[in-house]
């Protein structure tokens, strides 16, 4: 990549990820006792990690279908409690286990 394009984009995300932490230390002095700006900046990371992976998600395998089947797994898993080993080795399995079914000629 030339130092032209890079140095730019280096500027801009420094900027925005700074911004993102200085902007509630301008605008709010005091403790933040309110709990629902408390709220909103404690789910701040979980919105943005989830934005960053989800499509990630979708699009890890060769098929889309396969990758849906080993979400749905996953939130399943998730619900009932499981821990996060069992829930990453089970939602492995049901996207390879999927992707082998879909590599069956009858589809």
């Amino acid at each position: 990549m030339d130092n032209s394009v890079f140095f730019p984009l280096l500027i801009v995300m420094v900027l925005t990820t700074y911004l993102v932490r200085a902007v509630p230390f301008v605008l709010f002095r005091k403790k933040i006792t309110n709990p629902h700006v408390r709220a909103f900046f404690n789910y701040i990371p979980y919105a943005v990690l989830s934005a960053m992976t989800f499509p990630a998600i979708l699009y890890s395998t060769g098929s889309v279908i396969a990758s849906a089947a080993g979400l749905i797994c996953a939130l399943v898993l998730a619900w009932r409690g499981k821990s996060l080993l069992i829930v990453a080795i089970g939602t492995c399995l049901t996207a390879f286990l999927a992707s082998l079914v879909l590599m069956l000629p009858i589809f």
